[in-house]
């Protein structure tokens, strides 16, 4: 990535790049800092998938919607770069915010992009260059519903007649595969996935977009687990959305009422799914935080909603908020209340090991000196593993990515046992030679990854740049 990035900004024009956290897929995005502007650039081996993003964001582009300018593409079409829109979520401003009516405009004036988004896709775009599947009909659904059995019922051991829950879903697929008209299918319309830049609402991650029925993507965003709007909020967003939609074509009204509680249900269990593989599988905090949210989203479903006609489905409904809610949520609490406290520090070794205050023996003491040393260059020398022209020079010219994967793997291992086990103490340390450049840039590199992994906010010091009282 860094020779290609060099090829496009020229070397001496990046001033930093900056890995950003993964989500659920398996695509690297990294922030590129350069001259007084910020770039996002991409790297995944799924060519098909990114070839579907390339057609989506050039044809949306040139039709008005609120997506990133797409600037470069790697010849092996591997990577990517593009405009940068910001990093503030639509859901991390309700988060902060709270229920506000700024807010909701927001929600507002995504829901009405969105519309003319679908429209103009539906009419226009060749869905033969979607990527995973080209409409969400029956076998789609039937895929969703399976995923949900599969990664969220048979892991929590839920009882269930087997043929009479498969013919349920095969009812049910059948009635959403019926639902018309169909028009472009954002697919994974969450809040994660609208950017707000300016009190605007910007689209990322469409690249799964298909041809499908209009109601999935209001259901994906009203009902997002995590951003546990209020019922009349979802009304009331759920009826500005009709209202944009009735301006531009005929809707009848009971038809698009009836199919969107059959796909907000659809569409919270292929959720769930989603949160039993990478939460309890893949053991990822965000998603397993996001468990009790999703079941409480499903058991509010049917307070609203009816199930008539799917007896088993109904059966395990029941059977999910009777079994799991009090054990699940007593999981997620361990890990979003735990006790566990970390401490991540830089140190010299010319100035010895830290000792261990919490008295568990030292937890981890990782060694960078076998990182290439900013220090033994001028340009370098009053710096540290904070400034911008040291972080290019650790992710360029060395093997520091390396290094610190390496070390993840070692520290994760311990994270998720501490936190099983209900400890209190870990003490995570690096040392290099002089404390300033290598062991202050991986002591701020792991705490990011703790806090985004875990949700964790380790304790930072840095033993030698704390007692200069640098400014940082």
């Amino acid at each position: 990535m860094q020779q290609y990035l060099e090829q496009y900004f020229g070397k001496e024009n990046i001033l930093s790049v900056e890995p950003l956290a993964q989500a659920g897929s398996n695509r690297k995005y990294y922030r590129v800092f350069s001259g007084d502007k910020t770039f996002i650039a991409c790297e995944s081996s799924n060519t098909e998938e990114n070839e579907s993003f390339f057609y989506f964001t050039e044809f949306f582009k040139q039709n008005g919607s609120p997506v990133p300018q797409l600037l470069q593409i790697s010849k092996d079409r591997k990577k990517y770069i593009q405009e940068d829109v910001g990093d503030e979520s639509l859901l991390d401003v309700v988060l902060r915010e709270g229920y506000t009516e700024a807010v909701k405009e927001l929600y507002k004036k995504s829901l009405s992009a969105l519309v003319n988004m679908q429209l103009t896709g539906g009419l226009e775009l060749d869905f033969t260059k979607c990527y995973s599947s080209s409409s969400f009909d029956k076998n789609a659904v039937l895929a969703d519903l399976n995923y949900f059995k599969y990664f969220f019922l048979d892991l929590h051991k839920i009882d269930y007649n087997k043929a009479k829950l498969m013919a349920d879903f095969e009812k049910l697929s059948k009635s959403i595969g019926q639902i018309g008209p169909l028009y472009f299918m954002y697919r994974d319309f969450q809040g994660r996935n609208i950017i707000i830049k300016e009190q605007e609402p910007h689209f990322i991650d469409y690249q799964g977009g298909m041809k499908g029925p209009l109601q999935y993507d209001v259901a994906s965003l009203l009902w997002q687990a995590k951003a546990q709007l209020p019922f009349d909020w979802k009304t009331e967003l759920y009826a500005h959305y009709k209202h944009e939609l009735r301006s531009k074509i005929q809707v009848e009204e009971k038809m698009f009422d009836d199919g969107y509680s059959s796909i907000v249900l659809v569409r919270l269990l292929q959720v769930l799914g989603s949160y039993g593989l990478r939460g309890i599988i893949e053991r990822r905090a965000h998603f397993l935080s996001s468990i009790p949210l999703g079941l409480a989203n499903v058991n509010e479903w049917r307070s609203r909603f009816s199930l008539e006609g799917y007896d088993e489905l109904n059966h395990v409904l029941v059977a999910m908020e009777e079994q799991i809610t009090e054990h699940q949520i007593g999981v997620v609490k361990k890990y979003a209340e735990n006790k566990l406290s970390i401490l991540v520090q830089s140190f010299s070794y010319k100035q010895g090991i830290p000792v261990d205050e919490s008295g568990n023996g030292g937890g981890f003491v990782f060694d960078c000196r076998g990182i290439l040393n900013p220090g033994r260059f001028e340009e370098y020398k009053k710096s540290t593993g904070r400034d911008r022209s040291v972080i290019q020079f650790l992710e360029s010219k060395t093997k520091v990515h390396e290094f610190l994967q390496h070390v993840k793997g070692i520290i994760d291992i311990s994270v998720d046992d501490y936190l099983n086990r209900g400890f209190e103490n870990l003490m995570i340390s690096f040392g290099c030679t002089g404390g300033q450049h290598r062991s202050v840039y991986c002591t701020d590199a792991i705490a990011k990854h703790l806090k985004e992994k875990y949700g964790i906010d380790a304790t930072v010091r840095h033993i030698v740049q704390d007692a200069k009282d640098w400014v940082n």
